[in-house]
């Protein structure tokens, strides 16, 4: 069945009333998982791209639009914000929170969650909203603090590491941060000051972060090696003695040239193994699983002691 969809990629259900498409046939495309259903009226075509986290984060987007899109001229003006405003912006994070659409209210009170909208009580200068694919939000550099100051370490750190990637500026995100008072800030204010836009994915900066906050040396990111094959380039190194990888499948569909395999894509990076191996580095890999369960620090710090490579952290807790 083909559906009449929005410039968003939404179907709603007037639309669908009017091409006749009655009520019961979404009720039944829904039940077939054929159409997911976003809000009260707004469905989606169910998709591959929504699978794993970074698929959460896309659904989570089309969410965010179909709450900024639905109800009142009120609720409607209230920009997105937080992990909401991140997934309209295309800023990719660590385990957002992503249960309920996030807006600010521009006041310093009257928060609230009700239905699929959570309020935050939260103001904010105009120089702070903008529109994006006409839909209000809080900026860039904003976004990023909201969500870097409601988290941990590794969720803020994060978070500024893929806006600065983003284009976000330092400044403006130090001027914002310099002016909040909550509970966060220090944990923000400690993330902002080690965020590095070399850090290419959420998971590097995961990695990054149980790195810092064991006290191991912090790594060079994407530092260049000339092998015998070509040239590369590591997600972390110590020295050009240890190199430190993610392993991902998300890393091989990165990787992958037209007309080639997922199994060719790991064929390849076995190869450029070997020759980060024959420049004599040792190189260590690792996986998400790895940091869920926290045994990253205890990949490499065997490794690090045993090349003399182990050092105080020279960034103050």
């Amino acid at each position: 069945m083909a559906f009449p969809l929005d410039q968003y990629g939404l179907l709603r259900r007037a639309a669908a009333l009017d091409a006749a498409i009655s009520d019961n046939e979404l009720a039944a495309a829904v039940r077939r998982r054929d159409l997911l259903r976003l809000v009260p009226g707004v469905f989606v075509p169910a998709s591959t791209q929504f699978v794993g986290h970074e698929g959460a984060q896309r659904l989570h987007r089309l969410k965010a639009i179909a709450v900024a899109t639905v109800g009142d001229a009120e609720a409607q003006a209230m920009p997105l914000s937080h992990a909401s405003a991140a997934a309209v912006h295309g800023l990719p994070l660590l385990k957002p929170d992503i249960e309920s659409v996030h807006v600010a209210n521009g006041k310093k009170s009257g928060g609230f969650i009700q239905g699929h909208r959570h309020v935050h009580a939260a103001p904010f200068g105009d120089d702070e909203i903008v529109e994006v694919d006409g839909i209000l939000v809080t900026t860039l550099e904003r976004t990023a603090v909201d969500v870097a100051t409601c988290g941990t370490f590794a969720q803020a750190l994060a978070a500024f590491d893929q806006a600065l990637r983003t284009g976000a500026s330092p400044e403006r995100l130090a001027q914002i941060l310099a002016d909040r008072r909550r509970r966060g800030v220090r944990i923000a204010r400690r993330a902002l000051k080690l965020a590095d836009p070399l850090s290419e994915t959420v998971a590097e900066s995961w990695s990054r972060a149980q790195m810092i906050e064991a006290g191991l040396p912090i790594p060079r990111l994407q530092h260049e090696f000339r092998g015998r094959r070509g040239t590369y380039y590591s997600d972390f190194d110590w020295d050009e003695q240890l190199i430190g990888e993610f392993d991902g499948m998300v890393k091989y569909g990165r990787l992958r040239e037209p007309g080639t395999t997922i199994e060719d894509s790991v064929m390849r990076e076995k190869r450029r193994e070997d020759d980060l191996r024959a420049l004599g580095a040792v190189v260590v890999r690792w996986t998400w699983t790895d940091l869920e369960k926290g045994v990253v620090v205890g990949l490499l710090r065997p490794w690090l002691e045993h090349l003399s490579l182990l050092s105080p952290n020279p960034i103050p807790a």
